[in-house]
């Protein structure tokens, strides 16, 4: 495979499975190195990476906790000196009645979901800014653009990051940084397996074909077709791309 991003570093959170780890995978074969961050143990994603002849070194951080942040930019610029590439992908994805949804649900969802793409960025970005090159991919979620029932608070999330993405782009652009979103749709990963039942008590091979009759290509997504989509934005090729949101969801927004 074509070593595109060859001599650069890329920071991904939320990296131990499913998206985050199809996204490191898939950078590390094509030459970049790996900060993989995420809460749980990462170990397969590092094997996994060592497999595609990368390499890469695995941070357990809660990215919603200011001075965890602080610790891993640290333990990041020892390990490798710099961020070239920051996929702030890190996300909760609970379902709770509005009606159900207390003060407290709603700020760990915006602590997890939001201000660790703010928190990420500002510990990450000056770095660019010195060097007149990055690239930041947040991750948002297609439910923003077509709605779903028992998702007010994530949905909020999402929307705070679509609209941080445009704001902070429209600050870097001239500093050689772009700042981008994939919106993915409800892809098929360790997670969403998981979670039996899913809404309105369909289970989740229910729920992919639900929504793929939906779609202009009917079938689920996959980790690797975000990854896809993440490769083309941080390289070269997308140097003219900023403050746009992708709906990687085989065109369920369209139907919508």
């Amino acid at each position: 495979m074509e070593k595109r991003h060859a001599g650069k570093v890329a920071v991904i959170t939320g990296a131990a499975a499913g998206i985050g780890r199809a996204f490191a995978v898939r950078l590390a074969s094509e030459g970049a190195e790996i900060a993989v961050v995420d809460l749980n143990a990462a170990d397969q994603t590092l094997e996994e990476v060592k497999a595609a002849g990368g390499r890469a070194v695995a941070f357990q951080c809660d990215v919603a906790d200011p001075a965890a942040i602080a610790r891993l930019g640290d333990d990041v610029e020892k390990a490798f000196g710099r961020c070239d590439i920051l996929v702030n992908n890190a996300g909760i994805f609970p379902s709770r009645k509005f009606e159900d949804i207390e003060l407290e649900h709603w700020r760990h969802m915006i602590a997890v979901n939001l201000d660790s793409v703010f928190l990420m960025s500002k510990r990450f970005v000056p770095g660019m800014r010195d060097r007149k090159w990055g690239r930041v991919v947040n991750m948002a979620s297609n439910s923003f653009g077509q709605v779903a029932p028992g998702l007010t608070h994530y949905i909020a999330s999402k929307g705070g990051v679509i609209g941080f993405t445009r704001a902070l782009a429209s600050e870097l652009g001239a500093e050689g940084i772009t700042v981008n979103a994939i919106a993915p749709g409800f892809t098929r990963t360790e997670g969403t397996l998981a979670r039996e039942p899913n809404f309105r008590g369909h289970t989740s091979e229910q729920l992919y074909g639900i929504l793929a009759e939906r779609q202009a290509i009917p079938r689920a997504p996959t980790p690797e077709d975000m990854a896809g989509t993440l490769s083309y934005l941080v390289s070269g090729d997308a140097d003219l791309i900023t403050a746009q949101t992708f709906y990687v969801d085989g065109g369920l927004v369209r139907a919508s």
